[in-house]
């Protein structure tokens, strides 16, 4: 499918002296300058009735006309999947996703993702590169997620992850009582074996994980996590990496192990939970429209909740 843009209006006195890409911009909010120069130079918009520059000086009280077609950029199928919105504006949509959730579709997943629902819900994000998701988690992993409604709130936040300037908890269970809470300052790269994991190597990406202790069990921690970096897989193998995998992550030794002298009734538990106890849990970041500081929290899901009352009950 495609959208069409049309707009016929005369520029105000106001907008002599500017240039022509900066005075649209401002118009158009949602898109980028690039985006605008774009329009300017394949002769989309003309002032007068004449193609122009993006650098062209306005003098004001031209008349600028737009007439333009643009094509979608996904080619997947809206579909009608019930989204948990925790917060929304005409920029920004967060939400919080659910465990078993996949989020872009892919191999043996081309239904039922996260971005047919998206597209479901909000047709314009068609025409936004991975329908306006900035950042990712994994299928087992649930929590708040961030999602770009136009093109210039997805070009700044984009640029707000490579910063580091988007600030994300994380909650999960794990096997094993710390002691205190750490920083693991690993690098991690593709597993040399194993091509859909992730490992601890010389040589690969930083990675840096802080942690605290949030809950206290027999046998297992509750950790608060917050990243300075963004990578894949990355809680789930740094906490594997120093003998505390996450509770049902199958991939990183969670699933296999049990922590010794637990009950059998929370060995049942632990073994019906069937994915890594993992939860992304807040999301900080600056509004891309007014700089605001925006923060959003999601409660821990019922399958979490469940577990750690189960993790309780068996200190008694």
């Amino acid at each position: 499918m495609t959208r069409v843009i049309s707009l016929k209006k005369e520029l105000s006195p106001s907008d002599a002296g500017l240039r022509v890409d900066v005075v649209i911009a401002k118009m158009f909010p949602e898109f980028s300058r690039t985006h605008i120069q774009k329009w300017i130079k394949g002769g989309f918009l003309k002032l007068n009735g004449r193609e122009t520059k993006p650098k062209f000086i306005i003098e004001g009280k031209e008349v600028v006309s737009i007439e333009i077609r643009e094509e979608e950029l996904s080619n997947d199928k809206p579909e009608n999947i019930k989204l948990n919105i925790l917060w929304e504006d005409k920029d920004i949509l967060i939400i919080n996703k659910p465990p078993n959730l996949v989020v872009h579709p892919g191999a043996g997943n081309k239904h039922g993702t996260l971005v047919n629902g998206l597209l479901h819900y909000d047709k314009d994000l068609s025409y936004l590169p991975r329908a306006g998701i900035v950042h990712r988690l994994d299928k087992n992993t649930s929590g708040v997620m961030i999602v770009t409604k136009n093109e210039h709130s997805y070009l700044h936040l984009i640029k707000q992850f490579k910063e580091r300037a988007v600030s994300r908890e994380y909650l999960a269970i794990v096997i094993g009582e710390l002691i205190s809470g750490g920083i693991i300052d690993k690098p991690l790269g593709r597993h040399p074996r194993y091509r859909t994991k992730q490992a601890v190597l010389k040589g690969g990406k930083e990675a840096i994980t802080h942690f605290t202790i949030a809950d206290k069990f027999k046998g297992h921690s509750l950790l608060k996590i917050s990243l300075k970096t963004g990578r894949t897989h990355q809680i789930r193998v740094h906490l594997s990496y120093i003998g505390f995998p996450i509770i049902g992550d199958s991939t990183y030794g969670g699933r296999s192990k049990f922590a010794p002298n637990i009950s059998q009734s929370l060995r049942e538990s632990i073994k019906i939970f069937k994915r890594q106890a993992l939860h992304a849990s807040s999301v900080k970041f600056t509004h891309p429209r007014n700089n605001k500081k925006i923060n959003v929290d999601s409660e821990l899901p019922k399958d979490m909740t469940k577990l750690i009352k189960s993790l309780k009950r068996d200190e008694k």
